[in-house]
Order: C-alpha cells, then sequence, then structure tokens
C-alpha cells in the first residue's frame, strides 16, 4: 500500500472529534456532584425548618447568590483549564468579583452596626463549624470534578486542580445555605469563602498527582 493510500484511509476512517465533549462531561459531572452533595446535607444535616420565612428575606437569597456566583466562575475557570494551551482569559475577574462584592457589603454592614454587635457579625453562632461542612459537603462534587478534569487534557494540573476544587467548595456551599441560619455579609464573606477556599487549596495540592495524563 502505497503511503498516500495509507494516510487517506487512516483519515478517512477518524471521527470527527465532537469539540463540545467536555461541556457534556462538566454537565454530567456537576448533575452528579450536586446530587451527592445534596444527598449529603440531606442525611446528614436536613434543612431548616424556618426557610420558607427565610426566603422572604433578601440576605436569603444574596448568601445563594455568593457561592453560585463563584460557582460559574471557578466552571468558566476549570472548563479553560481542561483544554491546553487556552488561557484563564475572563475567569479570574468572574471569580474575584463576587468576593469583592460580598466584602464591600460586609464592610457596608460593619460601618453601619453598632460596635456591640460587629463581632456578632463577623462570627454569628457557627464560625467554627461553617468552613468545616462546607468543605465536607463539597466532598462528592471534588471527586465529581477532578473526574471531568482527568478526562479532558489539563496541562497545568495545580491551576486545573483548583478550580475543580472551587467548584465543589462553591456546590458545598450552595448546599450548606439550605442549612445555615447565618446570613450577615460579614460572616459570609469570611467563613463562607474559607469554607469553599479549602478544597480549592486540596484540588491545587491534589491536582499534581491526580491530572496527570
Amino acid at each position: 500500500m502505497k503511503t498516500d493510500d495509507l494516510i487517506g484511509m487512516l483519515a478517512g476512517g477518524t471521527p470527527a472529534v465532537e469539540t463540545d465533549s467536555f461541556r457534556r462531561r462538566y454537565v454530567t459531572a456537576l448533575g452528579w456532584g450536586a446530587f451527592g452533595t445534596l444527598l449529603l446535607m440531606t442525611i446528614w444535616l436536613g434543612v431548616r425548618r424556618d426557610i420558607a420565612a427565610a426566603a422572604l428575606l433578601p440576605m436569603f437569597w444574596v448568601k445563594l447568590a455568593f457561592p453560585a456566583a463563584l460557582l460559574a466562575g471557578a466552571l468558566m475557570a476549570a472548563l479553560r483549564m481542561s483544554r491546553p494551551g487556552v488561557r484563564l482569559g475572563r475567569a479570574p475577574l468572574a471569580i474575584a468579583a463576587p468576593v469583592l462584592a460580598m466584602w464591600l457589603l460586609a464592610v457596608v454592614v460593619l460601618l453601619g452596626a453598632s460596635p456591640e454587635i460587629r463581632n456578632q457579625l463577623v462570627f454569628g453562632i457557627s464560625w467554627t463549624v461553617c468552613p468545616f461542612y462546607i468543605a465536607t459537603l463539597s466532598a462528592p462534587a471534588f471527586v465529581a470534578a477532578l473526574w471531568a478534569m482527568k478526562g479532558l487534557a489539563p496541562t497545568r494540573p495545580v491551576l486545573a486542580g483548583a478550580a475543580s476544587g472551587l467548584l465543589a467548595g462553591a456546590l458545598g456551599a450552595l448546599a450548606y445555605s439550605l442549612y445555615c441560619p447565618e446570613m450577615a455579609a460579614p460572616f459570609l464573606g469570611i467563613w463562607y469563602l474559607l469554607g469553599m477556599l479549602i478544597p480549592a487549596v486540596a484540588g491545587g495540592v491534589l491536582g499534581p498527582w491526580l491530572l496527570r495524563w
């Protein structure tokens, strides 16, 4: 067989690569990760009993919007880190924006509060357990996000692992929001963020080992 014929045969028999396969992989991972996280939360912690009344308060939706916005930014970063040669682009800005917005709101709240209640606004009643709960609830999503990343082509495993971890942490925080009674912006800007950063740091540390080709 001539070389040209062989090349033609191989080229003709090669199916086209589906350019959106990585997106479908992440949809699958997010679906299973969210299911596992919500199931763990329901079995372990449950949903707050006054959630119907809490849903009438604007800060309840701000509390949900905070990790949801970080989830969107982390997903953007994870999708980009899944493909070789693709830069982060605006993903860092998308991640930083909700954090800065929450910190700005926290400053406004603290400045407008009397000195005797500022500690309560920062520490609430659950600051010692909040980051631990969020990090623990993110475990199913953490596994799912790393599975999605592992099956693609990450070339920067530290950033890829960190993006996957932040994605999982944001899902964990979203689930925890349905249980947690805290709604003060200073609390959310510190302890919720810390809970989401724990899996992000873990992903960055584990990325070079778990995301090897």
